[in-house]
């Protein structure tokens, strides 16, 4: 079982790698959609390259964590704990298009589960 759990993480673990890789480009290029988003739930700009960089760390602590368990831990831990800073964020301004967020937020945790089962 123990392997099949690897195997899952690793299928996750690469997906979710892959949107963070996309979304931390699009931020760090300032595309439209991400901006209008951002500007929704009050984030200031300033804060874009240094939102982009978690994105991008989780991103390669996912990866890393097929070979280090205890970063794929920590970077799946992290990703899950940006995602409900996402969530919490659009609550906050009452702005309920966050379905993106709560997706992400659940295989975020799903990766983490999957690394420490595995």
């Amino acid at each position: 079982m123990e392997i099949s759990m690897f195997i899952a993480y690793a299928v996750v673990g690469l997906l979710l790698a892959l949107v963070l890789t996309a979304s931390a480009t699009f931020t760090l290029q300032r595309n439209d959609q991400i901006i209008a988003s951002m500007r929704r739930v009050q984030v200031p700009d300033s804060w874009l390259p240094r939102l982009a960089t978690l994105k991008a760390a989780g991103a390669i602590g996912l990866v890393a964590g097929l070979w280090v368990t205890p970063l794929g831990v920590a970077a799946a831990t992290g990703v899950t704990l940006y995602f409900i800073g996402a969530v919490i964020a659009h609550l906050r301004v009452k702005d309920y298009e966050l379905a993106p967020a709560a997706v992400l937020t659940l295989v975020a945790a799903a990766a983490l589960a999957l690394r420490i089962l595995s």
